[in-house]
């Protein structure tokens, strides 16, 4: 009968799932931090790149560049967390064992849920995975009953829902981590330093009750999840009318040299704009302040004061530092002094596309040549946000991202700078070379839809046509003219028609011998847009115009007029914004008027240019996408 009775009761607790016995610890303020001792001190070598606080409640930081998280030397932070370590390291060594396990780890085994126990030291080699099984609160607990060591390139690899935040290391001495190693869960060793070797990954956390710890060009964060603060960043502040201009000062002259590709509005309150072509914005150039860059300058002013007086969670000590390849999480930073960016800086939203990024630079802002903003795990442009108390230089070819908010002072984005985001200055100059700026997505523009724009010459005289749809807040055209494609006057005004799809001519009875034509839309707001441009020449031998329909394109097909001077070979490009080129096609003109047609052209939504290139010109314009 006992016999009968202990078969039962043995079953039974054979039937007991492991994580009923595996209990994780509470880690208290200590799981604040990605590396800490009670007692020694906390050294680095190398690059690290480090994601939570960094700290000793007795001893000293030193060798650390910016760390993602807040540096703590013998303060409240650190009696807290010191106090919470050892309550934690208790909580561990009180645990029920559920099964034993010999002193090497790894070759490639599975383990399940469940607390283990080495006696010896032990090391780990090769590859150890701990499988959960589909369980969510899968709690795996080693009791290392000595030192712990991994050997190069060791890594424990987690599968079948298994977190390194219930993952637990308790050391009875000393941890070294080899070369490589891919470690993950919390590791606490009690009395006892800790060493992590270069190229070392810590999912988790290196925790020592008394001992030194010491890293050598590690990647180290604390663990996601198990009541981990979910990051999503301060609020971003209104943008007001200030969203929808790309480039904007306050009070400044905003000039370009060289072939500048903008999508939103440019301008300034006080100054002039100058230098930017309009085939090649896709927004409104407001050569002169008006109504809307006085409303945007106000604008402008208010986000400069909320961004201002946001209180920051981390202080990155070493702006001089800033980049090399550090990641940054959904904060609010501040850097104190003077910030130059070198190599890549990456931006990672943990997954949450409404995550916002504030950095505040209390000085100026420079970057290297090709330096880079690198968004990743959902970080998008438009939540990132740049306040710089002082000049900004954007070095060659460098890859921006986000809203740089820059205070009395000037901004220069150099020769092949590409900004995802908005370049403004509250009072200072902002000069552009050769760059691309996409403004970040907030604005909400209606510009008329093109049907087409035509231009041809009959008795010295040139007739232009040109039709619209869709033009729900037109006001006005004006018609412009230039000889060189650069400099514009305007020849004729007329009204807009109510009419859903409308069509409107006119007749220049005075022409120049070369005639560049443009139409200058106008809504009732004072927003503007341009069409593409259309060239006459009247000369008999140099007579070639081409104009493009529909424009915006709303299918897969476009059609492209030509009016040839002689019978030649051509060539028909299309780019996009970056100058990539989506199409090409060499065909042969005859001479006069003749219609080529693309068919199947599958372009997203977007800005393009359409280049004609003849024997003896080149002729662009402007083909937009809806």
């Amino acid at each position: 009968m006992k016999k009968i009775i202990h078969s039962i009761v043995f079953g039974f607790l054979l039937a007991i799932p492991f994580f009923n016995y595996a209990q994780a610890p509470n880690l208290g303020t200590a799981a604040n931090f990605v590396l800490f001792t009670s007692t020694g001190a906390v050294k680095n070598i190398g690059k690290s790149n480090l994601t939570g606080n960094v700290g000793t409640n007795s001893g000293s930081n030193t060798g650390f560049g910016n760390v993602n998280g807040v540096m703590q030397t013998s303060n409240g932070a650190t009696a807290a967390a010191s106090a919470d370590l050892l309550t934690a390291y208790n909580q561990l060594n009180t645990t029920t064992t559920t099964a034993a396990h010999s002193p090497l780890l790894g070759n490639g085994d599975t383990l399940k849920a469940g607390v283990y126990a080495i006696a010896a030291p032990t090391k780990l080699n090769l590859r150890l995975v701990l499988d959960a099984e589909g369980n969510p609160n899968a709690v795996f607990i080693f009791k290392i009953g000595g030192a712990f060591s991994t050997n190069a390139a060791a890594s424990i690899v987690l599968i079948d829902g298994a977190k390194s935040c219930k993952v637990f290391w308790k050391v009875e001495g000393l941890v070294s981590m080899a070369t490589n190693t891919a470690m993950a869960g919390t590791v606490i060793a009690n009395n006892a330093a800790i060493n992590m070797s270069t190229g070392v990954t810590l999912d988790g956390r290196a925790l020592s009750t008394s001992g030194a710890i010491t890293v050598n060009g590690i990647t180290a964060n604390t663990p996601i999840g198990c009541g981990s603060p979910v990051l999503t960043g301060p609020a971003a502040p209104n943008m007001g009318s200030s969203i929808c201009y790309a480039l904007f000062s306050g009070n400044g002259s905003v000039t370009n040299s060289g072939l500048t590709r903008v999508t939103g509005d440019i301008g300034t309150n006080v100054g002039l704009t100058v230098g930017f072509n309009p085939l090649f914005v896709n927004g409104m150039i407001h050569t002169i302040p008006d109504g809307s860059t006085s409303a945007s300058a106000a604008d402008l002013l208010n986000v400069y004061n909320y961004l201002n007086t946001l209180p920051y969670d981390i202080e990155l000590l070493y702006p001089a530092q800033f980049g090399q390849s550090l990641v940054l999480t959904p904060h609010t930073y501040l850097m104190n002094s003077a910030t130059a960016l070198t190599d890549t800086i990456i931006l990672d939203a943990l997954g949450r596309a409404s995550a916002v990024f504030v950095i505040k630079i209390y000085g100026a802002l420079s970057t290297s040549t090709f330096a880079k903003v690198k968004l990743i795990n959902g970080a998008r442009a438009l939540n990132v946000f740049w306040l710089v108390q002082g000049a900004v230089n954007i070095n060659d070819y460098s890859d921006m991202a986000g809203t740089i908010v820059c205070n009395n002072a000037a901004i220069d984005l150099k020769t092949g700078t590409k900004l995802s985001g908005r370049a403004f200055t509250t009072n200072g100059a902002l000069s552009t070379a050769s760059v691309n700026v996409i403004m970040t997505a907030g604005c909400t523009v209606m510009p008329v839809t093109w049907l087409y724009f035509r231009g041809s010459s009959v008795d010295n005289k040139v007739i232009l046509d040109w039709a619209t749809t869709n033009a729900i807040n037109n006001k006005y055209f004006i018609v412009e003219r230039s000889t060189d494609g650069k400099n514009f006057s305007a020849i004729n005004e007329q009204a807009a028609s109510a009419n859903d799809e409308a069509k409107y001519a006119y007749i220049d009875v005075n022409p120049q011998l070369v005639n560049y034509y443009r139409l200058k839309q106008v809504d009732k707001d004072g927003r503007f847009s341009y069409s593409t441009m259309v060239l006459v020449n009247l000369s008999a031998e140099t007579i070639n115009t081409f104009s493009i329909h529909p424009n915006p394109m709303v299918g897969t097909v476009v059609n492209i007029n030509i009016r040839s001077a002689e019978r030649q070979q051509a060539q028909i490009m299309i780019a996009d914004v970056s100058g990539k080129v989506i199409y090409t096609k060499e065909i042969l003109l005859e001479k006069g008027n003749q219609l080529y047609q693309i068919n199947n052209l599958k372009l997203n939504a977007g800005t393009y240019v359409t280049t004609l290139v003849f024997n003896k010109s080149k002729m662009t314009g402007r083909l937009i996408k809806q």
